[in-house]
């Protein structure tokens, strides 16, 4: 019988700088591949408003040494973004008063990655107080990473989940983010889980999906 654990994460108020940290892997989750550098697809369900905010991500996550990003038109209804095998769904939508900006869900076979969805609020950034080109880009290219096996670090990256929502060196990757990526993507696995080829899990809110892979989700939470 599987193991089953539902983790997720949320960002923290803190008022202190401290230094970039050496490791921030989320856990061990990586996509498996053959070879690397790899072609992750993102799927774009999302509004005029955040097209520019997504390209840009792709672009940024694609100067990786060890992985890039292409993006395709998705057909999907965004309130659902309903993940599919081997892609990384991109959405946005009223989610509602929940108290998140953006969401990351992956789900898990075998210790690695077979899915992803990306989810922005627009509940939140339709309002004043979160209406920013620099605000929708940090978060974008935040929950992108997430879905690379990145976890959150503190420095001028948009994977600082404390400081910098508004400002634009914040916005983007830095090097220590391509060379975590370079650490979790070092070795090379026997199987693929890029591009499908393992049977798509239907979107649930439990600790588990329809075929007893475990998903785990990442937070942004509105301040």
């Amino acid at each position: 019988m599987k193991r089953v654990i539902a983790l997720a994460a949320s960002a923290l108020v803190v008022l202190v700088a401290t230094p970039a940290s050496a490791d921030h892997s989320w856990s061990t989750y990586h996509w498996a591949r053959k070879a690397n550098p790899f072609t992750l697809t993102l799927v774009d369900n999302v509004s005029g408003t955040w097209d520019d905010h997504l390209v840009t991500t792709s672009a940024d996550w694609s100067l990786s040494s060890v992985l890039d990003t292409s993006i395709v038109q998705g057909t999907q209804n965004p309130r659902r973004c309903r993940a599919t095998s081997g892609r990384i769904e991109v959405c946005n939508a009223r989610y509602g008063f929940n108290g998140w900006l953006g969401l990351a869900q992956i789900w898990l076979s075998r210790g690695h990655i077979v899915q992803g969805v990306v989810k922005v609020n627009d509940t939140y950034f339709d309002a004043a107080a979160y209406d920013d080109p620099n605000a929708r880009l940090h978060v974008m290219c935040q929950e992108v990473g997430h879905t690379f096996g990145l976890n959150h670090q503190t420095g001028a990256s948009c994977m600082d989940d404390v400081n910098g929502l508004f400002d634009p060196s914040y916005t983007r990757p830095n090097q220590h983010d391509y060379e975590q990526l370079e650490t979790i993507y070092a070795h090379l696995d026997s199987r693929s889980t890029v591009g499908g080829g393992m049977a798509a899990a239907r979107t649930v809110r439990t600790h588990t999906d329809a075929r007893g892979r475990l998903v785990v989700t990442f937070i942004y939470w509105a301040r």
